[in-house]
């Protein structure tokens, strides 16, 4: 075993101390990269921008705004302000607000002006928010403002206000008014920047109110959970209007006679793709009268794998999709949204060619991680580091809750096995998972009963936690877009986070593609790594589509009697959640010979 004290002079020496039990480092792992380096950060083998801002609360707030809020600019904003060039930019917002208005509390000050706000170069090269239409509309700075210039219903009004939507976010303020005047949108912004609430309130502006004639509006998604994250924005815009929502489960997608005659009292469809395409296949669903569709995640949604879903859907809005209202009706055109926080070119072209003359909006540098989010990277030697170093950092000291992102759902159970016997409050989520379950654990984490939650690329995408205090990269991202969406976990509606993603020499190809993703965030990077040599495009795709090959996450250190100590206890803890699944399937089945088989989440208030 190698001597701890070698590592001495690593930035990250508190970490290698701690790793004395059994771990074995390979003192040549630091020549892996030794190429690239200067003579500056020959012995820095972590890229750790600063240590963590703060320390362990007093009161764990998890999901709270009270002191989990850092008030003023850091220092990276400024930076990164200052180096960046506004450009062909609109008008933005004079203020980069607490609270993003997707749905948590905030303590912003109404300022009570009648005008808007005259904002600043420095704010306006700091928001970095680019239109491609000069003539698009302006953009609003407050709700107020948006609610005078487009007479919005008063329960919007009062909805906003309940629910403390206080001041809009750059998004917002350019997509409320381009919606609201009828244009269509292609909007990339970072995660956690309040896309969902920038395309419901124009949307629920515009429907006006419940009609009962058919479907009017569409919002597809590539997961279930994030169906579920908009129906609940949807319920708390829309009270005081009856309109008549349903999210789409694989029960109403069976496409029983009941759910034929049933869905078509609903105005507003949240769906996965598949899930729609089966009710059109069995002529289930009429989206002719569809007035507005939106695509969130849309890159996701036009890959493979959901293309061919998302053009079925198209093809059946065909005969709304015209250049202009019905003679007969009156009818507006069909109106197409795609939001998403990153937009290869490719993508943005496919979008273009059935969206009419989108107005796309581009908030921040396009493709980068939002600014208040502090990235570092770590350099843990190899896979067995990986697990000291996670427990070395969690015994340093976090603030719950904390999203660890592994690349399979193996790796994830592997984990949870390790972390759950050194008595963390720690549960997984993966594929495997039945949906109740995956439920249940998202709720838990929501409500603070669970702190470190274990998952795979299922919870990278679209899932809002907003208290999400910091992000663990367990494996390496493989690409740039799962880096974006892993690590915009945290940082949501503008409160800081942390992301700290562990590497190892087997992640040198990609390390490059990060570190250069992470400097236009705004976060610090070595500049070694910088100048590492250029990964081809088909290794990348084949290093997308098959992720390289990691050793099981195992404790190596154990003795044989301490293995089949752990090997039994996880017998114990396997046996006892199957027997909780076979109750629940008990319960079930009682509920459903006792009542409606059909099983739908839906909401058709009177």
């Amino acid at each position: 075993m190698n001597d701890p004290s070698a590592f001495s002079d690593w930035s990250e020496r508190s970490l290698f101390s701690a790793l004395g039990s059994g771990a074995r480092f390979d003192r040549s792992a630091k020549k892996a990269f030794a190429g690239a380096r200067d003579a500056s950060a020959a012995n820095q083998l972590s890229t750790s921008s600063k240590q963590t801002r703060e320390k362990i609360a007093s009161q764990l707030d998890f999901f709270g705004t009270g002191t989990s809020l850092l008030q003023g600019t850091t220092a990276k904003d400024k930076d990164a302000a200052a180096a960046e060039d506004d450009g062909p930019d609109t008008d933005t917002d004079a203020d980069e607000p607490e609270d993003t208005g997707s749905g948590a509390e905030s303590d912003a000050e109404d300022d009570g002006e009648d005008a808007p706000a005259q904002l600043s170069r420095k704010d306006r090269k700091r928001a970095q928010v680019r239109v491609s239409d000069p003539e698009a509309p302006k953009p609003v700075t407050s709700f107020q403002e948006f609610a005078t210039r487009y007479g919005i219903a008063s329960y919007l009004a009062n909805n906003l206000e309940k629910y403390h939507y206080s001041n809009p976010t750059p998004i917002q303020q350019h997509a409320l008014p381009i919606i609201s005047e009828g244009r269509e949108v292609l909007a990339i912004a970072p995660t956690g920047s309040g896309k969902t609430l920038a395309y419901l309130l124009p949307i629920l502006h515009l429907l006006k109110g419940p009609s009962g004639e058919g479907h009017r509006a569409l919002f597809i998604v590539p997961t279930r959970e994030l169906a579920q994250q908009i129906y609940r924005e949807f319920k708390r815009l829309s009270e005081g209007r009856n309109f008549r929502v349903c999210v789409l489960t694989k029960a109403s997608a069976a496409g029983s006679k009941e759910q034929q005659v049933l869905s078509k009292r609903f105005d507003i469809l949240i769906t996965t793709p598949m899930r729609l395409v089966h009710l059109i296949q069995q002529k289930a669903v009429d989206l002719t009268k569809l007035e507005h569709l939106v695509l969130d995640e849309g890159d996701r949604l036009l890959e493979l794998g959901f293309l061919e879903q998302v053009d079925e859907i198209l093809a059946a809005c065909g005969t709304a999709a015209g250049a202009g209202p019905a003679a007969d009706t009156g009818r507006r055109p069909l109106s197409k949204y795609l939001f998403s926080a990153t937009l290869s070119v490719q993508i943005e072209s496919m979008a273009r060619s059935f969206m009419r003359d989108p107005v796309r909006i581009v908030v921040g540098v396009r493709n980068t991680v939002s600014l208040t989010v502090e990235q570092s990277l770590m350099y843990v030697g190899s896979e067995e580091g990986k697990l000291l170093a996670i427990r070395q950092i969690i015994q340093k000291g976090v603030r719950p809750p904390v999203l660890i992102f592994v690349q399979s759902r193996e790796r994830a159970k592997q984990l949870f096995h390790e972390l759950v016997y050194d008595g963390i409050n720690v549960d997984v989520i993966h594929s495997e998972r039945t949906q109740q379950q995956r439920d249940q654990i998202v709720d838990k984490f929501r409500t603070g009963q669970i702190w470190f939650l274990i998952a795979t690329e299922l919870m990278g995408r679209g899932m809002d936690f907003k208290g999400v205090n910091l992000v663990i990269n367990y494996d390496f991202p493989q690409t740039t877009v799962s880096y974006i969406h892993r690590v915009g976990r945290a940082g949501r509606a503008g409160r800081p986070g942390q992301a700290i993603t562990l590497f190892t020499n087997d992640d040198k190809p990609m390390l490059r593609s990060i570190a250069t993703v992470m400097k236009e965030s705004g976060s610090k990077v070595e500049d070694w790594m910088l100048t590492l040599p250029r990964v081809s495009h088909g290794h990348k795709s084949k290093v997308a589509a098959r992720p390289i090959s990691r050793s099981d996450i195992t404790s190596s250190h154990e003795t044989k009697f301490e293995r089949r100590i752990k090997s039994r206890k996880r017998q114990i803890i396997e046996q006892s959640k199957q027997k909780k699944d076979r109750a629940a399937k008990r319960a079930k089945k009682d509920a459903k010979s006792g009542g409606s088989s059909a099983e739908t989440d839906a909401s058709a208030d009177s």
